[in-house]
């Protein structure tokens, strides 16, 4: 046997569990099947609405043309709450695609869109370390707690900067370390015990829950988050924490 042959496959974390590379994708498909139906309502009481303002302030950020063509990719948006408000935002000539890998978001969105009369708007089932567009085809691209699920960040980081326009801007918003003291004591309080024994009154299963607040803390400093965005080749990156750190929104330039 050969010493290729005898090497362990490649890992990466789970949660706070440790598991072959090549898995996790499906381990992070099954958690989102699981909470898409109530994903919007576990968001407003896991985060008592503030999500909403988070939100609000990353697609302020993208600031979407009015008179001129604008092409936008929100990714692991299935839901479509970051695109709603970037089409929103834009004119006539502005079209948004949503990209999500996982086909239950995407309908969510989709039922969503058609409720609200919002045109031009794409929903596209598709991996984020794979997209199927060519170079240079967007103005700008967002993510909102979605990087951290990717098992491979720097092929996606990668990608995002492929399919931008020279002069585009990536924008991510995710969670982060909180640095106020005594909110983070009552931040780990509420995030390990109330929001899994939310999420399993609302949704019967707590499990998908505790996951995603293993995951927020086993994502990168955003001092570290900004060293990989830079290490993709974008210049000027930067982040703004919000709400005492809980999140941070991080920007970068295609130049």
């Amino acid at each position: 046997m050969t010493q290729q042959q005898d090497q362990a496959p490649p890992e990466t974390h789970f949660g706070f569990r440790s598991v072959p590379l090549g898995e996790k994708q499906g381990h992070v498909d099954d958690v989102f099947r699981k909470v898409a139906s109530r994903y919007d309502l576990m968001n407003d009481l896991m985060s008592a609405g503030l999500h909403r303002v988070w939100k609000d302030v990353l697609a302020g950020m993208v600031k979407p043309s009015k008179t001129r063509p604008f092409r936008h990719l929100d990714v692991a948006g299935g839901t479509g709450d970051v695109a709603f408000r970037v089409a929103r935002a834009g004119g006539p000539l502005t079209r948004v695609t949503v990209l999500d890998i996982n086909a239950d978001m995407l309908g969510v969105g989709r039922e969503r869109a058609q409720k609200l009369g919002l045109a031009h708007l794409d929903f596209v089932e598709a991996n984020a370390e794979a997209l199927p567009f060519p170079d240079k085809s967007f103005d700008a691209y967002t993510i909102a707690f979605g990087i951290r699920n990717v098992p491979r960040i720097d092929a996606a980081l990668a990608e995002a900067r492929r399919a931008l326009k020279p002069g585009g801007r990536f924008l991510c918003l995710e969670f982060s370390a909180v640095n106020v003291p005594v909110l983070d004591s009552i931040y780990d309080a509420w995030s390990f015990s109330a929001i899994p024994a939310i999420g399993k009154a609302v949704t019967g299963d707590g499990a998908p829950y505790r996951y995603l607040v293993e995951s927020i803390r086993r994502f990168p400093a955003a001092e570290d988050f900004q060293a990989m965005i830079e290490a993709a080749g974008f210049r000027r990156a930067s982040f703004t924490r919000l709400t005492g750190g809980i999140v941070a929104i991080h920007s970068g330039w295609k130049l």
